[in-house]
C-alpha cells in the first residue's frame, strides 16, 4: 500500500525545490549572464569608436598633409595621436569592465540574501586604508589621465620633464618612456612630473649667431648672409620644413674684435637642428666666397672663420 503521507511530503519537498531553484539560483545566472553580455558590448562599443576616431583623423590628416607638405604625411602626429586614442580606448574599457563587475556582484549578494551594508562599510574603510598606502600609484594614474587628454604631449614629442630632456617613445597612464640625446632610455612616473617643456608642438624656432671680424663692413656681411640663407626656400628638401625664409634680425654683440649677426626663422618640429647646421654650411661657404674674415682667434690667431 502506497504511503500518502510520505508522497505528500516528497511532493512539497520538490515543490519547495523548484521553487527555489527558480528563484535566486535562476536570477543569479541570468545576472552573471547579463554582465557578461553588457562586458562584451561595452568593449565591443569602445573599440568600434576608436577604429573610427583613428581612421577619420588618419583620412582628414592626409588632406591636410597633402595640401601642406606635397603629399607627405605627418607620421608624428599620426602616431601620436593614435597612441592616445587606444590609451584612452584601453581606460574606457577598463572603467567599463569595474563599473559592471561592481554593480553585477552586489546584485548576487543581494540575491542570496547577504546584508550590503557591512560590507559596503568594510569596503569603504578598506578603500580609505588603501588610498592612503597607494597615493603615489594613484597620483601617477590620475596624472597620465588628464595629460592624455588635454594633449600635453604625445609620442614623438621632444620633451623637458625637469628630470629627462628626451623624445616619448610611449605614454602609458602611469609611466612616460623617453630616450635622450645619448640613447639613454628614461622611465618616468607620471604623478612625479611638476612641468613639462614641449619643443614639438606646433612649430620649432631656428636661431643661429654668426660671427665675423670686427673689420669688415657690416652691411655687406648681412647682405651676404641674407643672399645664403634666402635660398634654403628654393630647395626641395627644405622648403618643406621651413615655415617661413629665415630673416636676418641684425647685429646681435659686438666685442673682443669680433661681431655677430643672429639669423632667426621658424620650421616644423623637432627640425630646427637640422636647419641651424644647414645655415652655418651655407654661410661658412659663402664668407668663403666672398673672402669675409671670421673672428680673431685668441693668442695671435689667423683670423679663419670660426661660425
Amino acid at each position: 500500500m502506497i504511503d500518502m503521507t510520505r508522497l505528500l511530503t516528497l511532493d512539497i519537498t520538490w515543490a519547495s525545490a523548484s521553487d527555489w531553484l527558480l528563484g535566486a539560483p535562476l536570477k543569479i545566472v541570468v545576472t552573471i549572464v547579463l554582465a557578461v553580455v553588457a562586458r562584451w558590448l561595452a568593449h565591443r562599443a569602445i573599440t568600434k569608436a576608436v577604429e573610427a576616431s583613428i581612421a577619420r583623423s588618419e583620412a582628414s590628416r592626409e588632406k591636410r598633409d597633402h595640401k601642406r607638405t606635397q603629399g607627405k604625411p605627418s607620421v608624428t602626429a599620426s602616431e601620436r595621436y593614435r597612441q592616445r586614442t587606444l590609451t584612452m580606448g584601453s581606460l574606457l574599457r577598463s572603467i567599463a569592465t569595474i563599473v559592471i563587475a561592481t554593480v553585477s556582484t552586489l546584485t548576487v549578494l543581494a540575491l542570496l540574501g547577504i546584508p550590503l551594508a557591512p560590507l559596503l562599510a568594510s569596503a569603504g574603510v578598506g578603500g580609505v586604508a588603501l588610498g592612503f598606502g597607494a597615493q603615489a600609484l594613484v597620483r601617477d594614474y590620475l596624472s597620465g589621465i588628464f595629460m592624455i587628454l588635454e594633449d600635453q604631449y604625445g609620442v614623438g614629442d621632444f620633451i623637458d620633464t625637469g628630470e629627462a630632456v628626451g623624445t616619448v617613445e610611449e605614454v602609458t597612464l602611469r609611466v612616460t618612456r623617453l630616450r635622450d640625446l645619448d640613447g639613454v632610455v628614461w622611465y618616468v612616473r607620471n604623478g612625479e612630473i611638476i612641468r613639462i617643456g614641449n619643443r614639438s608642438q606646433g612649430w620649432s624656432t631656428v636661431m643661429v649667431d654668426l660671427p665675423f671680424s670686427y673689420t669688415e663692413d657690416v652691411d655687406r656681411v648681412i647682405g651676404i648672409i641674407t643672399d645664403a640663407v634666402s635660398r634654403m626656400k628654393d630647395d626641395g628638401h627644405w622648403s618643406e620644413v621651413l615655415r617661413e625664409t629665415p630673416s636676418v634680425l641684425g647685429v646681435e654683440t659686438i666685442g673682443a674684435g669680433t661681431v655677430t649677426v643672429r639669423v632667426f626663422a621658424t620650421c616644423a618640429p623637432n627640425e630646427n637642428w637640422g636647419i641651424q647646421r644647414e645655415i652655418r654650411r651655407r654661410v661658412k661657404e659663402a664668407f668663403d666666397r666672398e673672402g669675409v674674415a671670421g673672428p680673431p682667434l685668441p693668442l695671435g690667431g689667423t683670423g679663419q672663420h670660426q661660425i
